[in-house]
């Protein structure tokens, strides 16, 4: 079996590395069942898991502030559960039901969050960009001194839309990270195949946009780009780029076979460079945590994840009168 490479004497306090672990942890057990709820057929349409990729949002948000806004694409349940927002509300979104955020007609790709400034999941690609762009807008002009993150993956950055909006952005001195989730595959080919250039974040630099590649598989390293870049924002400078490299290590979607890399190379990631795994191996080296204590956590996520697929087997469909409802938004009368 191949070493695994760690953070080294990370500067971080032992409730910081626990509440990283059990952030991470509680996605990828998320994710799993949600997995098993649509093999079972409970959840229907598309559904795009998150397992492998969740240092980024967990370091990210990590890093935020409250009244920080967030926008994604339609790989989305794990943002919906780092920025805190109730995982059987999210659960009975995916199943389509009533008790789901958006009372079961959104699904895995489009539920939101006012209460906890998360705009989406969003299903056509690249187009929540603009949208992150628009929310920073908004708060430069309040004035509020927030922060927008705009995800999108690496399949995204060769969309027209996202260089309008870095043009835009950039040029205004809009207070939004682009971060470029670059699992390395977009729906099923590799970068190397779609990108003439292997470094994404550098296709700022032709509208003034500073940027840097971060180690997306280490939570810690995430957390301190995470930190520099909000700095960057928060100081009037404008947008920042972050790319991320990570890995997923499922299909791009449910229904994708992913016969375009080997189950060699899958493995080699999940043993040498799990995100997970890492932060356990701080915890246990640095005696911050004993075998046990992270049993416990595991026991507790289990339970909180259990408990959501529960609550969405349980709550019931939306009632037919639904389809009427939320087409139109009310304008007040003049």
């Amino acid at each position: 079996m191949a070493t695994r490479k760690t953070t080294k004497n990370p500067n971080v306090s032992k409730e910081e590395l626990l509440e990283h672990y059990r952030q991470m942890l509680l996605i990828r057990r998320f994710e799993e069942k949600a997995g098993q709820l649509y093999g079972m057929g409970l959840i229907g349409g598309f559904c795009h898991l998150y397992i492998g990729q969740e240092a980024v949002v967990v370091g990210l948000e990590a890093a935020a502030e409250e009244g920080d806004k967030r926008v994604t694409s339609y790989r989305d349940h794990g943002h919906m559960l780092a920025c805190g927002m109730d995982p059987k509300g999210i659960m009975a979104e995916l199943t389509g039901r009533e008790g789901g955020f958006s009372r079961g007609k959104g699904g895995s790709m489009h539920m939101f969050s006012k209460e906890k400034n998360f705009y989406g999941g969003h299903g056509i690609v690249g187009a929540q960009v603009p949208i992150g762009a628009g929310l920073a807008f908004a708060d430069k002009y309040l004035g509020n001194d927030r922060v927008s993150f705009a995800y999108f993956g690496d399949g995204a950055a060769n969309q027209g839309q996202i260089y309008e909006t870095f043009n835009m952005a950039s040029l205004w001195k809009l207070p939004v990270i682009f971060v470029i989730e670059n699992n390395q595959y977009a729906m099923g080919t590799s970068l190397q195949r779609a990108s003439s250039s292997p470094e994404l974040w550098t296709r700022g630099a032709a509208f003034g946009i500073p940027g840097e590649a971060v180690d997306g598989m280490d939570v810690l390293k995430v957390k301190e780009a995470g930190d520099k870049a909000i700095a960057h924002c928060r100081s009037g400078e404008g947008p920042y780029i972050l790319e991320m490299k990570t890995y997923r290590y499922r299909g791009h979607s449910m229904s994708d076979p992913a016969k375009y890399r080997t189950r060699d190379e899958v493995q080699k990631m999940r043993e040498e460079r799990d995100c997970i795994d890492q932060i356990r191996d701080i915890l246990l080296t640095g005696k911050h945590a004993t075998e046990d204590d992270l049993k416990v956590i595991d026991k507790e996520i289990k339970a909180i994840v259990n408990e959501a697929a529960e609550f969405s087997k349980e709550s019931p469909e939306p009632a037919l009168s639904e389809l009427w409802t939320d087409i139109y938004a009310e304008a007040p009368q003049a």
